[in-house]
């Protein structure tokens, strides 16, 4: 189901409202960042190389839809934040890219 309300073709809009709590039920291990209009999770791997090779899968679909994370990466831990700066707010982008985060490492592929 769409979250976003129609505009300008390709411009993401800032999920406000109903549109914003649908949204964000859709992605529950993720938290709202005090402060700012964005999402963030850790997630923790056996070590280092698992982190890295998550990383690198998800910047590879995220550079692909030009909507990148803010990450950063300690030995096994890494926490993630999102938030869409066209629109300086969280979109569906957001909701698309954790999603997409939390299906690869439940999967662990």
């Amino acid at each position: 189901a769409a979250v976003a309300t129609s505009a300008a073709p390709g411009k993401p809009q800032r999920l406000t409202g109903e549109q914003r709590e649908d949204a964000l039920r859709q992605v529950p291990k993720w938290s709202e960042v005090s402060g700012r209009d964005a999402i963030q999770r850790e997630f923790l791997f056996a070590d280092f190389t698992q982190a890295f090779a998550f990383m690198t899968r998800v910047a590879l679909i995220a550079d692909k839809h030009d909507h990148h994370p803010e990450w950063f990466n300690v030995y096994n831990k890494l926490h993630v934040t999102l938030s869409t700066h066209d629109c300086d707010g969280l979109s569906t982008r957001d909701i698309a890219l954790a999603k997409t985060m939390d299906d690869i490492f439940d999967r662990k592929l």
